[in-house]
């Protein structure tokens, strides 16, 4: 391997701690910065008039921090594979927790949206911590728990919900940010203490224009989905920005294949095993977003509707807090099962689990207990999932590509949650049912969310079953990284 490869970590750098510690911390850093996911669902609807401002300005808080995600991702697990992915795992806690300060002492909207992008550009530390536990870890702790840091995604947001209207419900509503500061404070502290830094690095000039162009083209796409309705589909508006960033992403394509040190590799991105694992996260985190938009509201529509439960936002946060808890608890069956089988086949059984949790759920919708059954099941298929999804694009990869690599596909499972966002809000503005002069959805439209969720969990199982039985990766490629004697001898997808 290359001495830009093994470069030594900077110096003062210990030798890496007990494996279990710094699984933990990479794993509650991984939960904190995905609280921020749901942190602001429960105030969502007081928003305007917490901050002064109309609907549809406020709804930027959302959007703001999707957008800073999106462009956050890509570029930080790119620098963390240049300039050390400890380091800027740090710099994303410090921008999270200065995101949740400037948060907690807004009182309109602008310092609000800021705080909010801020927020957002914390999203690479889940791909970092999964980096970093390639490089770190020992081969027989690497499965398990790259798994349990994959599922924090969904364990911080399913975990958060409940706290967050609970806090909501009792407190002043800066309280939130205040309670996100602190414990991105601790995560801070306990990464810098813990968790050791990367010796793998890829040094080199950083691709600048590739970068930027990444940005544009995804906060045009990215915009047109999340906004297009509001402004109507048709709107020049959203074409305009739908057009634009088909052009945009296309030039920067052209770009990333001529430039020395691209941004992004695509030639390794059309490696089938990278591929197919990427078109299958969209899938995924298209599936797995559309029971966060069903449950909540078939929750909270009156009874009087037939089909609505009548509940609380804090009913539907301890609802949905038990997957959360089967997530995390799948992880570890997932390790189990892709170092028996391989990841590919833990992928394709995950899939098949959501797809019969929604299945279901057209079945089962009447009663509390089965949203919360629903709810555990899909949860742990996407256990399952997102358990094997890094080591299928760890096993495909050089060390040195490693977080990047792992960002692209983290940015691939957000692209599915916000498409899913957009089509079910338009399947449940257009099929409504009139109750007492309001337009609510009607009972189908949840129906008909649940019956593409399970659609889109079979596509992904079909788009796995391309994934090749054998990594691409030549063995001796990983077997330089600590994790690689596992990844060379039970890799079988």
């Amino acid at each position: 391997m290359s001495d830009a490869l093994t470069r030594p970590a900077e110096a003062g750098t210990s030798a890496p701690p007990r494996p279990n510690a710094v699984v933990a911390v990479l794993a509650l850093a991984g939960i904190v910065v995905s609280l921020m996911q749901t942190l602001v669902i429960p105030i969502v609807p007081e928003l305007p008039k917490l901050l002064n401002a109309s609907s549809s300005n406020t709804a930027w808080a959302v959007t703001a921090t999707l957008l800073a995600a999106a462009v956050a991702t890509p570029v930080v697990g790119r620098l963390g594979d240049m300039f050390g992915k400890r380091r800027m795992l740090l710099v994303s806690i410090v921008l999270l927790v200065s995101g949740s300060v400037v948060c907690a002492l807004a009182d309109s909207l602008v310092p609000m949206i800021i705080g909010r992008a801020l927020q957002g550009l914390a999203a690479a530390v889940v791909p970092l911590g999964i980096s970093i536990m390639r490089d770190a870890l020992p081969a027989d702790r690497l499965a398990g728990s790259t798994a349990l840091m994959s599922a924090s995604l969904g364990v911080g947001g399913a975990l958060g919900l409940p706290a967050a209207a609970f806090i909501a419900d009792r407190w002043d509503w800066h309280l939130l940010f205040w309670v996100s500061a602190a414990l991105g404070a601790v995560a801070f502290a306990l990464v810098l203490v813990i968790v050791p830094e990367s010796k793998v690095r890829t040094g080199g000039q950083f691709d600048l224009v590739g970068a930027l162009g990444l940005s544009a083209g995804l906060m045009s796409l990215l915009l047109a989905v999340s906004k297009g309705g509001d402004w109507g589909w048709t709107s020049g508006t959203t074409l305009g920005l739908g057009a634009a960033s088909v052009l945009i992403l296309l030039a920067w394509g052209w770009w990333e294949l001529r430039s020395r040190q691209p941004l992004v590799d695509l030639r390794t991105t059309v490696k089938p095993q990278v591929l197919f694992t990427n078109l299958a996260s969209i899938a995924l985190g298209f599936s797995m977003f559309a029971m966060s938009l069903v449950l909540p509201q078939l929750l909270q529509l009156p009874e009087a509707t037939g089909y609505g439960l009548g509940k609380s936002m804090l009913t539907v946060g301890l609802v949905l807090a038990p997957q959360g808890l089967v997530m995390m608890a799948m992880s570890a069956v997932s390790a189990k099962v892709t170092q028996a089988k391989g990841p590919k086949v833990t992928l394709m059984i995950g899939a098949l689990i959501v797809a019969s949790g929604y299945g279901l759920n057209i079945l089962l919708m009447s009663e509390v207990w089965h949203l919360i059954l629903v709810s555990c099941i899909i949860g742990a298929g996407v256990g399952f999932t997102y358990g094997a999804l890094p080591a299928l694009i760890m096993g495909a990869v050089d060390p040195s590509q490693t977080g990047a690599a792992n960002s692209l596909n983290t940015l691939m499972r957000s692209l599915g949650t916000s498409f899913a966002s957009a089509l079910a809000g338009v399947i449940l503005a257009q099929m409504t049912t009139d109750f007492g002069g309001t337009a609510l959805p009607a009972e189908n439209a949840f129906k008909v969310i649940m019956a593409i969720g399970a659609g889109a969990a079979l596509l992904a199982f079909l788009l796995a079953s391309f994934i090749p039985r054998r990594r691409e990766a030549a063995p001796e490629a990983v077997a330089d990284s600590p994790a690689g004697a596992a990844e060379v001898a039970g890799a079988k997808a």
